[in-house]
């Protein structure tokens, strides 16, 4: 079971490293062991710190170090698998090779040395979302066995329910991720255990979540940390997709799980205190530089501290040129077919995020697309240097699209057009949305492909919707027995076999 075990003296190390402008002053690692933890706020914070640094670490990776500090994540896992992506002459080389493989969906083809720079060998490693789980354990066992007044009770539910948060945000990726995983809900575990069904993990995580997430804030009053820490907003989200990735594979009746989203949704929407608001599309730049009411969780990233993601994981990366990067780069790595473009922004049609969003090359097929909508301040000319943007886990747009989406499964479809109308509104889009029934759910789909791209949503919603079986979704559409057999999944490191008889793999990827 040492895949998914954490020798705790390593952990204390990993939990004690900053991120962020206020997580700098790391106190030494003897005074955070034995009797002298857990005695006050100060202790929890800190170790409640070092579990977002863990998934910024298993995301985006770090900006030195050895190899296995990069990360492509969110651009492997989420925008390029199976999308409609065409390489140029700028990315014509073998050592991209890898944007072909994500494409048609050879996955085997990215582990291994060739592409070690971009730390495709990490993504089957599961280890680093279990130091999240168990690190997201022991604050919940260490919070009920504190002496009691050092902390406000106050303050201790709210713990709790931040490490509710972690634990499922980091279940939420496995799942995604691997399909069944292990599950365990108790601090300091040991016990080698086999796979759960991945939705007995979400079921057990939506009733985790229900008991605690009311305890976390809408937002925060210090502003360095609002979308940075859990709020409630953030909870509500992720149990949203919780929800909508059951009812996408579960084989029995899917309408709780629909009427549990639409719940939620109305409640981030109606009761949120002013807390979250779309904000203008001309203030792009300020919701992806991050700790906007827009946002609901981010990763941290800023130049000015030196907190710098690798230089492989933004997608921002891909879809920019000269003079948006160095005076080499004079193509765009990548471009979307002009079929994919077409249907996100038909030719004439009103659209205000196909002007703010993109360049006027946007159906332009020989490099020129730049997708400007993470285009932030750079910290000098040259590729050394990402656009200075947070990672967005969680945007207030996200759940508003899947409350319109939930609804349509219902056919409720003009309280379904009402929501997405809002979306649309913002994007100076045209409003006559007439679709009904199937029509009506294709075309929130597609809404959330225009609004979220670039965000690491693409394949998930292809796969929770069934979509990745269609052509008419992506280049690369899915066999309904490579789909049944786990083609969705990601490969699981032969490590998790070491000392654990329980453990399988997915064969699928073997």
């Amino acid at each position: 079971m040492r895949a998914i075990l954490i020798n705790l003296s390593i952990l204390g190390t990993l939990l004690f490293t900053s991120c962020g402008k206020d997580f700098l002053n790391v106190s030494p690692s003897d005074n955070l062991t034995g009797n002298n933890y857990w005695k006050s706020e100060s202790d929890v914070d800190k170790f409640m710190v070092g579990i977002y640094k863990t998934f910024r670490l298993a995301t985006m990776g770090t900006p030195v170090g050895g190899e296995g500090n990069h990360r492509i994540f969110f651009p492997a896992t989420g925008d390029f698998r199976c999308a409609p992506i065409e390489r140029t002459s700028q990315s014509s080389g073998s050592g991209r090779n890898y944007l072909t493989d994500l494409k048609t969906n050879n996955l085997n083809a990215l582990i291994g040395s060739t592409y070690s720079f971009f730390g495709f060998s990490a993504i089957p490693k599961w280890n680093d979302f279990f130091k999240m789980v168990q690190a997201a354990n022991i604050v919940y066992y260490e919070m009920d066995n504190m002496e009691e007044g050092l902390i406000a009770a106050s303050s201790v539910e709210r713990y709790k329910a931040e490490a509710v948060f972690l634990r499922n945000l980091a279940y939420f990726f496995m799942v995604r991720l691997y399909g069944d995983v292990p599950y365990y809900t108790e601090a300091y575990h040991s016990k080698a255990i086999g796979r759960t069904n991945m939705l007995a993990v979400l079921e057990s995580g939506l009733e985790d979540m229900k008991a605690h997430y009311k305890n976390l804030p809408w937002t925060y009053e210090d502003p360095s940390i609002v979308g940075n820490r859990a709020m409630r907003g953030a909870a509500i989200t992720l149990m949203m997709h919780m929800n909508m990735w059951i009812a996408g594979f579960t084989p029995n009746d899917k309408s709780p799980y629909y009427t549990a989203t639409i719940a939620l949704g109305e409640e981030i929407m109606n009761e949120n205190e002013n807390s979250y608001e779309l904000l203008p599309l001309e203030r792009t730049k300020e919701i992806f530089k991050g700790r906007t009411r827009e946002g609901l969780f981010e990763i941290v990233q800023s130049l000015n501290y030196n907190e710098t993601f690798s230089i492989s994981s933004p997608y921002a990366d891909y879809f920019l040129r000269y003079p948006n990067k160095n005076v080499a780069i004079q193509r765009s790595y990548l471009y979307y077919n002009s079929k994919f473009m077409e249907e996100l922004y038909p030719l004439g049609g009103q659209d205000r995020r196909k002007e703010i969003w993109y360049d006027e090359y946007i159906y332009n097929t020989a490099g020129m697309m730049q997708c400007l909508k993470f285009l932030n301040v750079f910290n000098e000319e040259g590729e050394d240097y990402n656009p200075d943007d947070n990672q967005v886990v969680f945007r207030y747009v996200d759940p508003i699209l899947l409350r319109a989406e939930a609804l349509a499964e219902l056919d409720r479809d003009a309280e379904a057009r009402t929501i997405v109308n809002i979306v649309r509104e913002r994007a100076g889009a045209t409003l006559a949305v007439s679709e009904v029934g199937e029509e009506l759910k294709d075309f929130i789909w597609w809404e959330r492909v225009r609004e979220l791209i670039g965000e690491g949503h693409f394949f998930y919603d292809l796969v929770r919707t069934r979509k990745i079986l269609n052509t008419d979704y992506t280049s690369a559409a899915m066999s309904v027995d490579a789909f049944n057999r786990g083609g969705w999944t990601w490969p699981i490191d032969r490590a998790a076999l070491v000392n654990n008889p329980f453990m399988t793999l997915n064969n699928y990827w073997n």
